[in-house]
């Protein structure tokens, strides 16, 4: 009877640590604001993008790229490189062109090494005067993948993070260790 105490309470122990141990085998960077924000429509267009997220976000030359696009899905608007604080990324924008739709897409890098891509729409409502810093057909697809249709805050497990079969198959491992474990101490103690 002792035996199956001891099972029971190690197979309790060992199904608690795996609950908590998923949470941040599962905890990714989102993002949870922006400037513009998504779906938004303004009269002037705004001097930077500003995407805001739940956790920091890596610093470092070439790891975070946002890129925005016209309505007419050839020029980028955004100018210079993206810039890092903490968990906020922003870029500077060109003054803006043609009244629409503006595509925002951005690849960023979380400080858990896992790579967040999506995009995020706003629309100009009054023209400006401002010129694209390319006009190329490839602009459509921002740098990462953001354009290919991945909504704001998705997910992209492209960054070679810990799969999830590899925790599940620890997690049998442990479980099963400690039942065992559990058997032989009690065996010892008839």
């Amino acid at each position: 009877m002792r035996t199956l105490g001891r099972v029971i309470a190690t197979t309790a122990v060992a199904l608690f640590a795996l609950v908590g141990l998923a949470g941040t085998a599962f905890a990714h960077n989102q993002l949870v604001g922006s400037n513009p924000a998504d779906g938004s429509s303004i009269a002037v267009g705004p001097k930077q993008v500003e995407l805001t997220f739940d956790q920091p976000v890596q610093a470092g030359e070439n790891l975070n790229t946002i890129v925005v696009v016209g309505p007419d899905g050839k020029g980028r608007w955004q100018d210079g490189a993206a810039v890092v604080k903490s968990n906020v990324v922003s870029v500077g924008l060109r003054e803006l062109g043609p009244a629409g739709t503006y595509t925002i897409g951005y690849r960023i890098l979380s400080a858990d090494g896992h790579s967040v891509t999506g995009e995020l729409k706003f629309d100009l409502t009054t023209a400006g005067t401002g010129t694209p810093a390319e006009a190329t057909a490839d602009a459509a697809a921002p740098a990462g993948g953001a354009g290919d249709g991945a909504e704001a805050g998705t997910d992209t497990e492209d960054s070679g993070g810990v799969p999830i079969w590899v925790w599940i198959a620890g997690a049998v491992v442990l479980l099963g260790g400690g039942i065992v474990l559990a058997a032989r101490v009690g065996d010892a103690e008839k």
